[in-house]
């Protein structure tokens, strides 16, 4: 894959950014802000689009209080089509290693104490998630002479693997990650698990905050917030690997904002949920206005996501619930499961920044192209003059076209979510190509049939054209046994025969 450079990254590249840029102007601090189980409707900011590329406001929006996200938007660009994995590790290392969880094999998310492949699950499958070989953001970040900073969940392996700490992949700092994908409390009251709660999910590396009122995300935004003076004081460039637990269960009320959905008619258990993307929210703006405040604002590139669909509490009707008007939620196979929010922006905008002039953002804008969670890894390497080997396959593409709000003609159209494993939607794949959907479900089960879906007409998958259009049916299953092949992809077992996909019968 060729990148198009222009000659100051070409120096960056050449020269890391601790030399002959730095003479130039400082490399850019980079910070993902990845919020965990948050999906595409779970906020005030409105992701979905009208006929007319405008943004339509849907019921849910009204809900949530994100106001921070809006003042994000408003800086720089959202993507109303933007892909991850269905569950949280195959994202989280996707976004590490810029490749499709088929590739890298961690298909499902890792339980920290047994390999949860499920029943008919591959046994091959990658429960242990990245090795001391795997190549990694961080890895090639540090190399480029970037401080990197993990704060909050990390779950890219099991207990006593090597992938459970995060400074083995690369970090140089590690606050709150470990094995686990959920705290087991919110409330510093609890210790975050290690006083009350669950001690095998108690968040590591905030004693400090153990019996105080401070809620897990405060904690996580303050210890943030001192790491980054630490990297400016250091005068190295910092990528913040900004991982809250938030908005994923146990489903704990922030005391902060309670007050503000006790009279929505909600659950109490999505009134809790609306809290802590609230207080998600607030961290959002704490740490920009920290960074503001420390004059870096010109030079710190913010990139929001989410890690997979909505897990939001709020009832299901007709396959429909946190993620309406998109249909299923967390772990399905439909929109709602792998359809989440990107917000990208420059947090102070300047005429005068090489970097902004490299990489433009057009602010208050929307960006309809499709976007998936490996193309942070190429965005962020070319960004920051981080050498990607040749011999290092990544599934995604550089965002800079598309950034800058053009389409890009030149940049993959599909996106694979292999799931051969059981949850709420078991022993899957889909593929998106361009407008069109297909999802194989495997026989197992008594399942084994199709679904194919045209997004362009039908973007809440009302109307299975499995049976009606046989031929764009072949047509698309051939493009997705030709995806599963080109990634190796590992398939679901029975009794140690492995069940590779059916291809329709072609009429």
């Amino acid at each position: 894959m060729i990148y198009r450079l222009s000659w100051l990254v070409l120096l960056c590249i050449l020269f890391g950014c601790k030399s002959k840029i730095a003479e130039l102007e400082e490399c850019p601090n980079i910070v993902v802000f990845l919020v965990d189980d948050m999906g595409l409707m779970d906020t005030s900011v409105p992701f979905l689009t009208d006929s007319n590329g405008l943004p339509k406001k849907e019921a849910l929006n009204d809900y949530y209080r994100t106001p921070n996200m809006e003042r994000l938007a408003k800086q720089g660009i959202r993507f109303s089509n933007f892909y991850a994995h269905s569950v949280c590790s195959p994202s989280r290392i996707a976004l590490l290693t810029g490749q499709n969880s088929a590739r890298h094999r961690a298909t499902n998310y890792i339980d920290p104490k047994f390999n949860n492949k499920g029943k008919y699950g591959p046994a091959e499958w990658n429960w242990s998630g990245p090795d001391a070989n795997a190549l990694t953001l961080p890895k090639l970040l540090q190399q480029a002479g970037y401080k990197t900073i993990h704060i909050g969940k990390a779950h890219f392996g099991p207990v006593a693997s090597y992938a459970e700490n995060p400074i083995n992949l690369g970090f140089d700092v590690n606050i709150g990650g470990n094995s686990f994908g959920r705290p087991g409390s919110y409330y510093g009251e609890d210790g975050y698990g290690h006083i009350n709660g669950a001690r095998n999910r108690a968040v590591p590396g905030l004693k400090k905050y153990h019996g105080t009122d401070t809620f897990l995300t405060e904690a996580l935004t303050l210890e943030a917030k001192a790491e980054i003076t630490k990297a400016k004081s250091e005068g190295k460039p910092f990528f913040l690997h900004m991982a809250h637990y938030a908005v994923h269960a146990p489903f704990q009320s922030d005391p902060r904002f309670a007050a503000n959905y006790k009279t929505s008619g909600k659950s109490e258990k999505a009134k809790a949920y609306a809290t802590l993307v609230e207080g998600m929210d607030k961290s959002l703006g704490d740490i920009i206005n920290h960074i503001k405040d420390l004059g870096l604002g010109k030079n710190t590139l913010v990139l929001f996501i989410g890690d997979n669909g909505s897990d939001a509490p709020i009832k299901k009707e007709n396959g429909y619930s946190s993620s309406a008007p998109l249909k299923g939620k967390k772990a399905m196979c439909w929109e709602g499961g792998v359809r989440v929010p990107f917000i990208a922006a420059w947090l102070d905008q300047s005429h005068e920044s090489s970097w902004q002039k490299e990489y433009q953002i057009v602010p208050n804008s929307i960006q309809q192209q499709i976007g998936k969670i490996t193309d942070i890894f190429p965005t962020i390497c070319n960004i920051a003059g981080a050498r990607i080997p040749k011999h290092h396959i990544i599934d995604g593409d550089d965002l800079k076209i598309q950034l800058g709000g053009q389409i890009n003609a030149n940049r993959s159209l599909t996106f694979l979510n292999h799931f051969p494993h059981k949850h709420r939607s078991s022993y899957f794949t889909s593929l998106i190509k361009g407008d069109w959907k297909i999802i194989y479900h495997y026989p197992i089960d008594n399942k084994d049939f199709y679904e194919l879906f045209d997004l362009e007409n039908d973007p809440f998958e009302t109307d299975n054209l499995a049976k009606d259009n046989t031929s764009k049916l072949y047509e698309m299953a051939l493009e997705l046994q030709n995806e599963l092949r080109k990634k190796e992809a590992l398939h679901p077992e029975i009794t140690g025969e492995v069940i590779n996909i059916r291809l329709p019968f072609k009429e």
